[in-house]
């Protein structure tokens, strides 16, 4: 529907998708505060509340019937902020726990190249036709439910995996490639569904079954099994469509 269509519809309605977008900006302007309050899980609960409202905004505009060019925008500020800015703040942070010494302080500095190329990531989405339908790099919702899991691993198994996660290498090595992940020119498949049938949606059936199954198996542990999967269906989907 396009946006003069959209402008018909009572004003409550065509303002419920910017709402749920607001929401999500809310979340992620909160758990920037939280994480600088050293309250990290709240933070990364944070971002995923916000995934739910970033998920729900773009599912009431197709439902109602409503979008418009302010919508686009405030989509991808908020996502900037939640999903570009609050991921990279929680890294800086497990970058100041893990820095042996004062004099290397300027080494969490590194962790704010990963905001940058999240806005990178976010400009080229509102710009690359290719993207209406999947996405090139890893989206920025993705990468921030990375981050997000980080704090709950430490909570929850830290006695193993605090020595693997608050380390300077590991740290700034995991920033490199999830930054270099977000700009990549990498087809990934969305999750939009524009019928339920099998057919078509073979992918995405499976990832989400997995997903499911790796959920129920693991908790939050299998958050990056999950991303990884992701691409790495992403990547045989390609494959398989380069050989037929």
């Amino acid at each position: 529907m396009n946006v003069e269509a959209s402008s018909n519809r009572p004003w409550v309605v065509r303002w419920i998708p910017n709402a749920l977008t607001c929401a999500n900006l809310l979340c992620g302007c909160l758990g920037i505060v939280e994480v600088f309050h050293n309250n990290m899980l709240l933070s990364a609960g944070l971002i995923g509340l916000a995934a739910v409202f970033d998920f729900l905004d773009g599912f009431a505009a197709r439902i109602l019937r409503v979008s418009s060019s302010i919508g686009k925008e405030l989509d991808s500020l908020a996502d900037m902020v939640t999903f570009g800015l609050l991921p990279t703040v929680i890294i800086y942070q497990l970058l100041l726990r893990s820095v042996p010494g004062l004099d290397d302080l300027w080494i969490p500095n590194l962790a704010f190249v990963m905001a940058v190329f999240s806005a990178l990531r976010l400009a080229k989405f509102n710009v690359d036709p290719r993207q209406s339908d999947s996405f090139i790099g890893v989206p920025t919702p993705a990468n921030a439910l990375l981050v997000a899991s980080l704090p709950f691993i430490l909570r929850l198994h830290g006695e193993f995996w605090e020595p693997v996660i608050v380390n300077t290498t590991n740290l700034l090595i995991f920033t490199a490639v999830m930054s270099f992940l977000l700009v990549a020119e990498l087809p990934l498949f969305a999750l939009k569904f524009k019928s339920f049938g099998w057919a078509g949606n073979e992918v995405r059936y499976l990832f989400l079954l997995l997903s499911l199954l790796l959920l129920l198996w693991l908790g939050v542990l299998a958050v990056p099994l999950v991303i990884g999967l992701y691409i790495f269906l992403s990547v045989l989907l390609i494959f398989t469509k380069s050989k037929s």
